[in-house]
């Protein structure tokens, strides 16, 4: 900033001494700059492009925000729009007492943190065998990984559905658990991806040392590799976590009957039995508008606290697994 006025001060000067030359070379470095990328007019439209974007992704979340603190009266109120006239606390109250919000979001916690811990050291193991070794049919199988990411999962639904009841793992947290195991859970491929080019950019003379110390290929994993491969954990972990935190279909149909549910399933549930029993159009269906939204608050809240920690390193990490190797 003190540079853009020193730059104002000194065209003003030339002006005065009628050094025009000189002046309208510093107007142009002003506005163009020397490279174009340090020049006024890329900073403002760089500026704007992230000032669209940014309005794009807050917008409903600040409207979100306001509208969870309305009353009745403010939401029948077309003159109502952004800013309530008083807070109404009432309706986080009613999500907290009706969900059993902190049982509810221990309950969604675990079942989003289960398959997502699983679904780690599995890709982790399985793009580190694909990455490392060569045997038969790598490639094909290699291929037939990458499908699972590229196929609808609509259409393997119902087959999963009917293997899981084959197998008695339906109402259980076994139906998210075992497939991220087996490396099929949410996106299990595209993790798969992940671990696999990032352990393909680690130099081989690394491998080749241990062994010479005579250290095993489990070994080399679990000393040299996972320790390197911690950007790619935190990337990985996150992403399922959120996935599966987020699942609400899924959950739906692999859970059903069981008390183990998604936080935003739970509000869902609670939304659509409610307002089942009041007619289209009736104040109370108005009114569960603003419950709603207090419930979606209640339910990003703990992602939200969970990237403000962990944002330094996520970002570290995003940065670190773009490094390349030999």
């Amino acid at each position: 900033m003190k540079k853009f006025f020193r730059t104002i001060k000194e065209i003003i000067q030339l002006t005065f001494k009628k050094d025009f030359t000189h002046a309208g070379i510093k107007v142009k470095r002003l506005f163009m700059g020397v490279r174009f990328t340090d020049g006024l007019i890329y900073k403002f439209l760089i500026y704007a492009l992230l000032l669209s974007f940014g309005y794009v992704y807050l917008y409903p979340v600040l409207y979100m925000l306001t509208n969870s603190f309305m009353t009745m009266e403010d939401i029948i109120d077309a003159g109502v729009r952004w800013i309530p006239t008083k807070l109404n606390f009432e309706n986080y109250r009613l999500v907290l007492v009706e969900l059993n919000y902190f049982k509810s979001l221990l309950d969604a916690i675990y079942l989003a943190a289960s398959p997502a811990i699983s679904a780690t050291v599995s890709s982790a193991i399985i793009g580190y065998g694909f990455a490392r070794f060569n045997f038969p049919l790598k490639k094909l199988l290699f291929v037939l990984m990458l499908m699972t990411f590229i196929v609808p999962p609509q259409i393997t639904m119902l087959p999963m559905f009917r293997m899981f009841s084959q197998y008695k793992l339906l109402g259980s947290i076994k139906a998210f658990v075992y497939p991220a195991i087996l490396g099929q859970g949410l996106n299990g491929a595209l993790f798969i991806l992940i671990f696999y080019q990032f352990f393909r950019m680690i130099p081989k003379s690394l491998d080749e040392s241990a062994q010479l110390d005579g250290a095993t290929p489990f070994k080399v994993f679990t000393r040299i590799y996972i320790p390197l491969a911690i950007p790619s954990i935190i990337i990985v972990f996150l992403f399922s976590f959120v996935w599966y935190y987020n699942e609400t279909y899924l959950s739906g149909l692999y859970l059903r009957g069981s008390t183990l549910l998604s936080l935003p399933l739970k509000l869902e549930q609670y939304i659509n039995n409610y307002t089942s029993i009041y007619p289209e159009g009736s104040q109370a269906r108005e009114l569960m508008q603003a419950v709603k939204l207090a419930g979606n608050v209640l339910t990003l809240l703990p992602l939200l606290i969970l990237y403000f920690f962990t944002q330094k390193r996520f970002v570290e990490s995003i940065d670190r697994t773009g490094i390349t190797g030999e």
